[in-house]
């Protein structure tokens, strides 16, 4: 099993957040994914950037020149060029390490590499979260501050799929790598509550799954929220909710005859009787920037993300018995804007 394909195990939220995306988190989307904002002041917390003026009477804070993308804001010259249609192009590439459940659900942890890469050109934006690229048909303009989303998305959703360390869990036997296609669509709008430069931010992610595996479909709304505390500093949150079909439950959750006298776990349906909701999560994360400006340069990141599995999912004896509804997955790593 490849880094690439465990990683999948709990970053299939589009919603995310936790590591490299909480919004941006981070997260997976469909996976993705709180607290208020620190009403921090630039001077307190960056005695060497350049004094601001005075915020206006609406925000909470004010944060000098910082822009643009939640958690990783978008790397930006000083050109004055006033000819330009579209936002500036970027790239942004991070890798890190992150500390998840052993399959969606379980009791057990593994430490697995993490990768993420996002830019913007010509005004097209794209990015990866966990083990799904997206690509934003809807071209950002310059200086807009509502930013509407909408393009498609393909997921790669690995749970189960190589070696697990139940031994019951692992006697019901591996599930494929199931590839998830579809489409995202939310709004973004900047300068909200605590500056000019923070994010609210809205979008559903909907994945049918095209390679036959599971046969069902996944979809997830997330909100997320991300303030610039100064130059070098960055915060967001996020939260989430999943929602499966009835193949999704029947392939990752329920046991069947031959599984039970394999696992002796009991049988059980309940997971792909009908859809409905089945995990929900709640992220954080934060950036800081070692060259003094999150528009540039190397950044470091990290991330904390709870996500806990309701109704039926949760009654599945893969969780109730063999591990636990409510997980926890931790990241860091560093990142290069340019």
């Amino acid at each position: 099993m490849t880094p690439l394909s465990r990683m999948n195990r709990t970053m299939c939220k589009a919603g995310l957040v936790a590591l490299f995306a909480i919004a941006g988190i981070g997260a997976s989307p469909v996976a993705a994914e709180d607290a208020a904002p620190p009403p921090a002041l630039v001077e307190s917390l960056d005695p060497v950037a350049t004094p601001v003026a005075a915020p206006a009477a609406r925000y909470l804070q004010t944060t000098g020149d910082i822009d643009d993308e939640i958690l990783l804001p978008a790397a930006r010259d000083d050109d004055r060029d006033d000819d330009r249609k579209w936002s500036r192009n970027y790239f942004s590439v991070a890798a890190g390490a992150l500390s998840v459940p052993d399959y969606s659900g379980s009791d057990e942890r593994r430490l697995l590499p993490a990768f993420y890469v996002r830019g913007r050109y010509d005004g097209y934006s794209f990015s990866t979260r966990g083990t799904n690229l997206q690509v934003d048909l809807i071209r950002q303009r310059r200086g807009q501050k509502t930013d509407f989303k909408f393009g498609p998305i393909i997921s790669l959703r690995a749970d189960r799929s190589g070696s697990v360390k139940d031994a019951q869990v692992a006697a019901l036997g591996k599930r494929k790598l199931a590839v998830e296609a579809g489409l995202f669509a939310g709004v973004t709008q900047t300068g909200v509550i605590t500056s000019a430069h923070d994010q609210l931010g809205f979008r559903v992610v909907a994945l049918k799954d095209v390679s036959g595996r599971h046969g069902s479909w996944a979809a997830s709304p997330t909100i997320d929220y991300g303030t610039p505390l100064s130059k070098r500093a960055f915060v967001g949150v996020s939260a989430s909710m999943n929602f499966y079909g009835k193949g999704f439950g029947r392939y990752y959750y329920d046991i069947d005859p031959l599984g039970s006298a394999a696992s002796g776990l009991p049988v059980y349906s309940g997971a792909g009787a009908k859809a409905g909701a089945g995990k929900y999560s709640f992220g954080v994360a934060g950036a800081y920037s070692l060259s003094g400006d999150l528009r540039k340069g190397f950044v470091l990141i990290g991330g904390a993300q709870y996500s806990r599995l309701t109704g039926r999912f949760a009654d599945s004896p893969i969780v109730a018995q063999a591990g636990k509804p409510g997980q926890w997955l931790f990241g860091g790593g560093l990142a290069y804007q340019f």
